[in-house]
């Protein structure tokens, strides 16, 4: 398998010229890098008037290697091939570097080039990527693995001091600049030389990775840089910058909506461990929720009833000592069965949306305000008042569907949670909900019982004292509800709760369907106009799939299923609809409006029916829309 790695844009406040100057110094050998050797030109040339330049040198690596295992290989050194490439016109240098040891079993390739910053021309931009294909090692293919992914975060880091240094050797040798290269005057007509016979400079002789390719730069205008990391990110490995830096790019290329902030693709590849292929599942759901429930809008939208704010308590509280925001619940006051009772589980479902939301713009707002990276918040929960009433089944169920969905959308975004003045009833409640709360949560959870949390290891530990709520014993006034029973005569019976929840969830202009092998999902559309336009945007989840409009002039039935029928090929998970009957021709009963259109995994698609087609559809006619899974159709 090829793993791949990028780093970020990494600047330096200095012009191309200098740094170019300064990297120079590197060669044959460096002492700040131990690992490498000494370098031997092997092909050198350059252009006429001095533009370009070109270097191919052969390296001598003394890899960090366990003994043993150089021993087995039977090398001391590894040897690898550079070739730089300086274009002083184009203020470019590409370095391309590839392993000449063992390259049968091993392919290692990087690429790194220094390009003039885009908004600033007195600065320069660096930027590394790497790929490496281990197909055999004697055995110890994921020991290469970890040895190649150390050195090359070695690499990254000495990287930079390298360069520094050299810069400070430059400045103590008084030299602070480096005049840009300019072309060579043009010959004045009384000094005119004869037309030159000499031959045109051939391509170097420079041997070519197998696989690699002419890179060219990209553009850094929407790359992320080491600056940008460490303000708004944190401290990362090379590894994890590679993870966030190969997402980030995969969503613009794939995803053609609303693509989520740094901040909020990073929760979900620590949530997953860095697992690239897992985090992209997980964004591709998420981001195909957030866009059938309209979730981007929902703090525009969204109008809490006044029973909430009444009855619902809980609140955003100043900040912890870290910076994060601070929300507290106090959940022992709160009756939760009254308030399922009168606004029913989607109400208080979209609220708890509503303030996980607010908890994000409170992470960034907090980020500059305290200039370090914040991107999670601290719960404090007080229990005092938690009794049987409060494991009401209803309302249990309510919360574990809660816990489930904050925690497949906003990974990573609980820092902390202070559980205070938990009474006896509170193990029967842990017991039910923490099977649900995946363990990296868990081990965020701190648990006080009685008044334990006014001493040595409490609250002062994390709140400033200024910041403690009054209840709790501080001297901060807290504006939380103080909640209490809601009354019995705005209970709604369970009718009147569904047809709100129905209501609720019509509201959502997206649909979800799943497609399966074998089983379209198709959508019937009436034409009732002639001359209109109609408009399909969907998401791809997973998987391939293949989008047709079909039309006919009387309405297709839905196909009855039952228990035997080869129509009921789809699983209890799937909902998809079929509606074409299969005695119809096609050709004859319906027909094809546009060529299918294959849609991708990940792929955002706008699909629209031009004016010129509609024409066709007389009023009474109907539209079928069919998804396909490639399967069924290959």
């Amino acid at each position: 398998m090829v793993q791949k790695y990028q780093s970020p844009v990494r600047v330096y406040k200095y012009p191309f010229e200098l740094i170019m100057a300064a990297y120079e110094r590197r060669f044959p050998n460096c002492p700040l890098i131990p690992m490498f050797v000494n370098s031997v030109i092997i092909s050198e040339c350059h252009s006429e008037d001095g533009a370009t330049q070109v270097i191919e040198r052969r390296c001598t690596v003394d890899v960090e290697a366990p003994r043993l295992l150089k021993r087995i290989a039977g090398v001391e050194y590894m040897y690898f091939i550079q070739k730089n490439s300086l274009n002083r016109r184009e203020r470019t240098l590409h370095i391309d570097a590839y392993n000449e040891s063992f390259s049968s079993r091993v392919n290692v390739y990087e690429h790194c080039c220094y390009t003039v910053h885009p908004e600033n021309e007195d600065w320069t931009c660096f930027e590394q990527s790497a790929s490496m294909d281990i197909k055999s090692f004697f055995g110890f293919e994921s020991t290469a693995e970890k040895i190649a992914m150390k050195q090359y975060a070695t690499s990254i880091k000495k990287g930079k001091e390298i360069i520094e240094c050299h810069l400070k050797q430059l400045e103590e040798e008084n030299i602070t600049h480096v005049p840009r290269w300019a072309p060579p005057p043009a010959p004045t007509m009384s000094h005119a030389l004869p037309v030159s016979s000499a031959r045109a400079i051939p391509a170097c002789s420079s041997r070519a990775h197998p696989g690699s390719t002419d890179v060219l730069p990209g553009s850094p205008d929407d790359k992320l840089d080491t600056d940008y990391i460490s303000r708004y990110l944190g401290k990362l490995t090379p590894f994890q910058e590679s993870c966030l830096i190969r997402l980030r790019l995969w969503l613009q290329e794939t995803h053609k909506g609303k693509i989520p902030k740094d901040q909020h693709v990073l929760r979900f590849l620590r949530s997953r461990d860095f697992n690239l292929e897992k985090a992209k599942e997980a964004l591709c759901q998420t981001l195909t929720w957030r866009k059938q429930h309209q979730i981007d809008f929902l703090l525009d939208t969204w109008q809490c009833p006044q029973l909430l704010q009444d009855y619902y308590t809980g609140g955003w509280h100043h900040h912890d000592k870290d910076g994060r925001p601070l929300y507290i619940l106090r959940l022992g006051q709160m009756d939760t069965k009254g308030l399922v009772r009168v606004l029913g589980e989607e109400t208080l479902l979209r609220h708890v949306l509503s303030i996980k939301e607010e908890g994000l713009r409170h992470c960034e707002e907090n980020t500059k305000i305290f200039g370090k990276p914040i991107s999670c918040w601290t719960c404090l929960v007080d229990l005092e008042g938690l009794n049987m009433r409060h494991l009401w089944r209803p309302g249990i169920k309510a919360l574990l569907r809660t816990i489930e969905l904050v925690g497949a959308n906003y990974p990573e975004t609980l820092g902390r949670l202070l559980i205070l003045r938990a009474p006896r009833v509170f193990p029967v409640l842990w017991t039910l909900v923490s099977p649900f709360i995946d363990e990296n949560t868990r081990k965020k959870f701190l648990i006080y019982a009685g008044n334990d949390y006014q001493g040595p290891g409490g609250l002062v530990d994390y709140i400033n004292r200024d910041f403690i709520p009054d209840f709790l014993g501080g001297d901060a006034l807290c504006d939380v509800p103080e909640g209490g029973l809601v009354p019995k005569p705005l209970y709604r019976t369970a009718e009147e709760l569904e047809n709100e929840e129905i209501k609720l969830w019509n509201e959502a202009i997206y649909k979800s369907a799943s497609v399966l092998k074998g089983a379209p999902h198709e959508v019937l559309i009436e034409v009732t106009e002639a001359s209109s336009v109609i408009t399909w945007d969907f998401d791809v989840w997973k998987g391939d799939v293949i989008f047709s409009i079909y039309h006919s002039r009387r309405a297709p039935q839905p196909v009855k299923r039952d228990g035997l029928s080869s129509h009921n090929l789809a699983c209890p998970a799937g909902n998809n609809v079929q509606l074409i009957d299969r005695s119809w021709m096609l050709g004859q009963d319906y027909s094809m409006v546009e060529t299918a259109l294959t849609c991708r995994e990940g792929e955002s698609v706008q699909v629209r029916e031009s004016h010129e087609t509609h024409q066709q559809h007389q009023h009474g006619s109907y539209l079928n829309i069919c998804c396909w899974t490639n399967f069924f159709l290959l």
